[in-house]
């Protein structure tokens, strides 16, 4: 029987097996822009500014098509659901823009509701980009 350190490291390192196995699909990149408050010294004036605040972070962008249940004369609904995995110690605040390359297709999101953070990974739902808020 394993004691208790020796069930801690075995539990840690298939927690790192699986993060290895998990960020080896990873074949996108992203980067966070968010509104900032930017003072001018010149004009002293502050703006609120797109800024970077995190770059060329390894990610993967899935993909999923979901359709509508009801039957009707109209042609069904359509929709897809966008999830990005990412590692769990990124925090990415509500309202950023999260630019994604992946497969030489660049697009503009932003994230909707919570994450699902794991030990592993985290998978955060996204939506098209469209303005800032």
């Amino acid at each position: 029987m394993l004691s208790k350190d020796q069930m801690v490291e075995t539990i840690q390192a298939a927690r790192e097996a699986a993060r290895k196995a998990i960020e080896a699909t990873y074949f996108g990149s992203f980067c966070i822009t968010e509104q900032r408050k930017v003072r001018d010294e010149k004009s002293k004036l502050t703006k609120t500014e797109p800024v970077i605040v995190l770059e060329n972070q390894p990610c993967k962008l899935s993909f999923e098509t979901v359709k509508a249940a009801a039957v009707s004369n109209a042609a069904a609904a359509v929709t897809q659901i966008t999830k990005l995995f990412v590692s769990p110690e990124i925090f990415i605040k509500p309202g950023s823009k999260i630019t994604v390359t992946q497969d030489g297709i660049t697009t503009d999101y932003t994230h909707s509701g919570v994450p699902a953070v794991y030990p592993t990974h985290q998978e955060i739902l996204l939506e098209l980009f469209e303005r800032w808020a």
